[in-house]
């Protein structure tokens, strides 16, 4: 059995009684399944929705069996050691304008199995950080490159079941374009995504003092656990 069954056979297991048993296993800084990685870049502004990193390992912790390190870790876009990364986030409002260094690790890290969620702060297909980014993916990967991915996808039911990305409180307020976006974008290599791309502000929506979550009809970041488990195990 390779890494990722072991990671799929860990994630798809339900975690209640065991989890904490299993992360008091982790001896070292390395010995996880999972740490979440912030990518910050030159351009724009990626240190955005503080709170949201932590939320996700929380969620992560309470629905599976997976070792997590519970501490995010902020990397340079332009360092070689987000090759290593299993999961890299990168949101923001600004422009996007990727370096040499920065696209470079990119493009190698994308064509190698890596994982990157891309988060659009404002909420608008016509904004800056949308445009800017877009152009960066055109320029990289091709203009084709970056579609609409179906509402019954994998990724949908990775871990729970949806029907679609989920909406959220910023799309229903009628924040940023006003719209509801009813899909997700990615670039897939060899037939995973590679690279998940959303208009909608996901990363604001999870960035919330996690006492208000005992208030929460339906938890909002269970999507993020069928985000992180899909990139683990697809």
């Amino acid at each position: 059995m390779n890494r990722r069954q072991c990671l799929q056979q860990l994630v798809l297991t339900s975690a209640l009684g065991s989890v904490f048993p299993s992360l008091a296993l982790a001896s070292s800084k390395d010995d996880y399944d999972f740490y979440f990685t912030r990518l910050s870049y030159e351009s724009g502004n990626w240190d955005v929705d503080e709170r949201m990193p932590a939320n996700v390992l929380n969620s992560l912790i309470e629905y599976t069996t997976l070792r997590v390190d519970i501490n995010e870790r902020i990397v340079p876009l332009a360092d070689p050691a987000m090759l290593n990364a299993p999961f890299c986030y990168l949101a923001g409002h600004r422009l996007v304008s990727f370096n040499h260094a920065e696209k470079q690790n990119f493009e190698t890290y994308v064509n190698n199995g890596g994982f990157v969620f891309v988060d659009d702060c404002n909420h608008d297909i016509d904004g800056v950080f949308a445009q800017s980014f877009e152009a960066q993916m055109a320029e990289i990967f091709g203009k084709s490159a970056l579609k609409k991915i179906p509402n019954d996808h994998q990724i949908y039911s990775s871990f729970f079941e949806f029907d679609g990305p989920p909406d959220t409180s910023i799309e229903l307020n009628g924040w940023g374009d006003n719209l509801v976006h009813d899909y997700l974008k990615a670039i897939e290599i060899d037939g995973r995504i590679a690279v998940l791309y959303s208009n909608k502000d996901l990363g604001c929506e999870w960035d919330y003092d996690f006492r208000n979550k005992r208030f929460m009809y339906e938890d909002n970041t269970k999507f993020a656990v069928n985000i992180v488990v899909y990139a683990l195990t697809a």
